[in-house]
């Protein structure tokens, strides 16, 4: 029996082959480390026990606010988080939802603290008795008891008319300066007529059209209503020219005491 000898050569692989797997087997390391330093890096993060907030910083000028408010408000803020997973936006709904507040700014100071600068509303008149008008002409609601001591003028009108009515308010101020007179109240129909009710009890009927025209009309007869020496109820001024009076009726009673006097 002849034997055959085959000789068998050993195949070693070849240098790309292992360039391939250490490539593969190197990504694959990379990936898992990114993703055990992500997770790592999340649970420190979240971790309440590391950068808890520990101070807040109330600025801004507060006149009708209190600091206090605004901290317990924070403070009632449902899982308030560390200085890393805090959400400021979350804070300044809050502070914002405060009566007098106008808008607020909040940052983050490391490694521990919470800045809040706050502008508050400034009140310039009432709207409809229930509201304030801030310098803006914009509606908000306050407790009116603190403006009680400022003497706001109400304003009044339809709905998204405020900065009019506002406006409307400043051009005729200045023209009662030196009379003696001041606007009570302000309004604006429906129908887009405007009245003034006088600190004096005096209703101004305007109308419509040529406001200013008719108001300063008001302005130059008072003079001369006044010498009358008699109560004005209202002054219609819906015309061209010239104005219709209304007399105040005094009671017979006081009518004969002020005869006898």
């Amino acid at each position: 029996m002849t034997e055959e000898v085959v000789d068998q050569e050993y195949i070693h692989p070849s240098p790309k082959k292992w360039s391939h797997w250490g490539g593969l087997a190197f990504f694959l390391f990379v990936i898992g480390f990114t993703v055990w330093l992500f997770c790592g890096t999340k649970s420190w993060m979240t971790d309440t026990n590391r950068l808890p907030l520990s101070q807040l910083v109330i600025q801004g000028h507060l006149h009708y606010l209190t600091k206090d408010n605004v901290r317990q408000t924070i403070l009632t803020i449902d899982h308030l988080g560390t200085f890393m997973t805090q959400d400021v936006n979350t804070i300044q709904a809050h502070v914002e939802a405060l009566p007098w507040v106008a808008h607020t700014a909040v940052r983050k100071q490391w490694p521990d603290t919470i800045k809040v600068f706050i502008v508050e509303n400034q009140p310039v008149a009432q709207w409809d008795h229930k509201y304030l008008v801030n310098k803006d002409g914009q509606v908000f609601k306050a407790p009116a008891e603190q403006v009680a001591d400022l003497n706001l003028t109400n304003l009044s009108g339809p709905e998204a008319s405020s900065e009019e009515v506002l406006a409307a308010l400043r051009e005729m101020r200045p023209l009662l300066k030196n009379s003696g007179l001041s606007i009570a109240s302000l309004s604006l129909n429906e129908r887009r007529a405007w009245r003034i009710l006088l600190a004096n009890g005096i209703t101004l009927d305007l109308g419509r059209e040529a406001r200013m025209e008719r108001f300063k009309r008001f302005i130059e007869i008072y003079p001369e209503l006044v010498k009358l020496n008699k109560p004005i109820e209202y002054v219609d001024l819906r015309y061209d020219t010239g104005a219709a009076v209304g007399w105040k009726t005094i009671p017979e009673h006081d009518a004969h005491v002020s005869d006898t006097k």
